[in-house]
């Protein structure tokens, strides 16, 4: 019977929040709560959901400041800078852009907020590639590919669901896989710059006045509409601009971004203090590699240092908080929620518990030489489950349950949830996901063209952060 409920209940979840019936928070309130009355739970109910809600306020603490955090940082122009440099050091080679997308829609990732990413890197680049006569499909490709690789960052969201589904640390699931995340940035990197070359040859072929080689067949254009040709000592073509038109780009570059939160005219922007953020984010990235102190704390101290002397005006910090509450509040909310559902499932009812029965099931119906892989199992199964479901009904539905499966066979929870995240590139670019339909809009793409391009390179960065964590023993073979 516990089977069945527990099976059901979970059915009834991703139906709801996949159909858009109710949102997630409330579904993570709502079905395990009917679910778990009539499973037998009782009055219990309530201890079952403190209990586990205790085991999630550090998560909730370290998304809630690690947004605040970041979102400061974007606001007061930590990040304008490198936008700048990329923009200027870009110049009008396609395969320079499109690979400068890439180390774009990674640095402004760290905010953890997928849809901050694609605005800023849309505003930056899409007049660059309208310009340059490249594809607007290559952009939301690259942007997709970057942004759903860092989205295990701890406070991306995937990390945060999977530690708080099995009760772990999320500094245990995340450092042990930055080494797969270096991977796929990587492998990320080389796919963008394969497309670029590809850009590249494009051009040349469609607009060999502009984009052509030399009269000697040596080099490829790199000339553009907008300025006059020379040749390169290389035998290329490069664009000979004036400061004139220089300053010009510089001001098409700023008007194309008001409006943004890379606006260059928000009132909110620090440049005396920049030197200042930029230590303090390094001295934060280099604490939380080490993992001296718990991620929470050093982002809640950051976040303060950050606020008081960016906005030494208590009235100016309130405001900083104020406009940073929405995402706080969406974030916050759905993991203190996800406690009745992990409470439900883990809470004892008549001496047992749902995920105990619903494991040992599962445990029956794996072939016995299977079991020792179902870390990997897993990994491989993120891929296409958290495609065409939510993260919410994968990472509180799903894992636990293939957890307490591998548990029989020695594999740790932590070793689950690190193969569990995965499969966030290819997650990323699900129409499940509200920023990657964000993505395609600012970019006026087909959701189907952009589908082309992408899913098989996120489906190879997610098989590669797979194996680099089982290689390097951050993911067990029981």
């Amino acid at each position: 019977m516990l089977v069945l409920l527990g099976f059901a209940m979970i059915a009834v979840f991703m139906v709801l929040i996949m159909t858009k019936k109710l949102t997630p928070v409330l579904a993570l309130i709502i079905v395990p709560t009917i679910f778990g009355l009539f499973a037998g739970a009782g009055l219990g109910i309530g201890d079952m959901v403190l209990t586990s809600m205790k085991s999630m306020t550090s998560t909730a603490a370290l998304l809630m400041f690690a947004i605040i955090y970041f979102g400061l940082m974007i606001d007061v122009g930590l990040f304008d800078p490198l936008v700048k440099f990329i923009l200027r050091k870009l110049g009008n080679d396609p395969a320079k852009v499109v690979l400068g997308t890439a180390i774009l829609a990674a640095a402004v990732s760290l905010d953890g907020d997928g849809s901050t990413t694609f605005i800023l890197t849309t505003a930056a680049m899409l007049p660059i590639y309208l310009r340059l006569g490249l594809s607007p499909v290559v952009l939301t490709c690259v942007a997709g590919l970057a942004n759903g690789t860092m989205n295990i960052l701890p406070w991306g969201g995937p990390t945060a669901r999977a530690a708080t589904a099995l009760k772990i640390d999320v500094n245990d699931v995340f450092i042990p896989m930055i080494p797969s995340l270096l991977a796929g940035l990587a492998l990320v990197m080389l796919f963008a710059w394969r497309l670029g070359l590809r850009e590249r040859r494009r051009l040349a072929v469609e607009n060999p006045e502009l984009w052509g080689p030399d009269a000697n067949g040596a080099g490829s254009g790199l000339g553009s509409p907008r300025g006059s040709r020379h040749t390169t000592p290389g035998g290329g073509l490069a664009l000979l601009e004036s400061p004139v038109l220089v300053a010009a780009e510089e001001e098409a570059r700023d008007a194309a971004m008001a409006g943004t939160a890379l606006d260059p005219n928000r009132t909110t922007l620090r440049p005396k203090l920049f030197w200042f953020n930029l230590a303090l984010t390094v001295s934060i990235m280099t604490l939380l590699v080490a993992d001296v102190l718990p991620l929470p704390y050093v982002f809640m101290v950051g976040a303060a240092i950050a606020l008081v002397v960016n906005f030494p005006r208590v009235k100016d910090q309130a405001a900083q908080l104020v406009a940073h509450a929405p995402s706080i509040v969406a974030v916050v909310s759905m993991v203190m929620a996800a406690s009745v559902l992990t409470g439900v499932l883990t809470g004892e009812i008549n001496g047992t518990t749902i995920v105990q029965e619903m494991s040992a099931w599962l445990v029956s119906i794996i072939p016995a030489e299977a079991g020792p892989f179902m870390a990997v199992i897993t990994g491989v199964l993120s891929i296409p489950m958290t495609f065409f479901m939510s993260n919410d009904a994968f990472y509180f539905g799903v894992l636990p349950i293939l957890s307490e499966t591998a548990a029989h066979y020695g594999i740790p929870a932590a070793d689950m949830a690190r193969a569990s995240i995965t499969g966030q590139p290819f997650h990323l670019q699900s129409p499940l996901v509200p920023a990657i339909l964000l993505l395609v809009s600012l970019a006026k793409v087909e959701l189907g063209d952009h589908h082309k391009l992408v899913l098989w390179r996120t489906a190879a960065i997610s098989l590669v952060m797979l194996a680099v964590g089982v290689v390097l023993g951050a993911i067990a073979i029981g």
